[in-house]
């Protein structure tokens, strides 16, 4: 979690009223408490009024906000469903992100909106629930499309065949219930689309120069867009 990121969650918590020990604030944040101690302090020198010591707990007096966001109730549903559905069906990382940006969007906007927000019964359930392998797929493979990076795949085609295929991630798409990962295969040399739920094993490689024609863009614009998922 980025330094600002977390500071931003240490001021929500802080909130009047929410008196917080170190300890709980580190758990909350997978920090140590001494972050958390050097983190106060930062605040505190910012200007932040955070009041409390070590071993009691710390809170914001009253007076001290963050700027409200100028979200419409649509758009407020919208952010809400969205970020449930990606705690049903996205990647462990993903999941915390999710919870994160509806913790930060409910401490900041304005209370009559907050309260129509809560009110919304919107739920994402899955008749087949995303298995641990592949949250854990997602997190990797998502890392690196964003990094680039190279990964190495443990897979299985829809005959059941094992390949380990180096490939370039390009982009996840979801269909509803399934993943696939489009991909350039440094095996096949051309452009894959893999299932995310068959592969058993993604390990990253290290970091690849894009190269010309190897590219999401270069994708779309062939002829293998227009592929089948999972083709082997």
């Amino acid at each position: 979690m980025r330094r600002a990121d977390r500071l931003f969650r240490l001021i929500d918590r802080l909130r009047p009223g929410k008196l917080t020990t170190a300890r709980d604030l580190a758990e909350a944040m997978e920090v140590s408490e001494r972050t958390i101690y050097r983190d106060i302090a930062h605040l505190q020198a910012s200007g932040v009024p955070v009041e409390g010591e070590a071993g009691l707990g710390y809170m914001m007096r009253d007076g001290y906000d963050l700027p409200p966001l100028m979200f419409t109730e649509e758009e407020i549903i919208a952010l809400s469903v969205g970020a449930r559905m990606v705690q049903t069906w996205g990647g462990t990382s993903m999941a915390r992100g999710a919870e994160q940006a509806l913790e930060k969007i409910t401490g900041v906007i304005p209370d009559a909106t907050r309260t129509r927000a809560e009110k919304l019964q919107f739920r994402a359930w899955a008749s087949r629930p995303l298995d641990a392998q592949t949250r854990s797929t997602i997190d990797t493979v998502e890392a690196a499309i964003r990094a680039p990076e190279r990964v190495m795949l443990d897979y299985a085609d829809e005959q059941g065949a094992r390949t380990e295929r180096p490939i370039r991630p390009l982009g996840l798409w979801f269909w509803g219930a399934v993943w696939t990962l489009v991909a350039w295969c440094e095996l096949r040399s051309d452009f894959r689309m893999f299932r995310l739920d068959r592969i058993s094993d993604a390990t990253l490689l290290g970091p690849y120069e894009p190269e010309v024609g190897q590219s999401l863009e270069a994708f779309y614009e062939s002829d293998a867009s227009g592929y089948a998922p999972a083709k082997s």
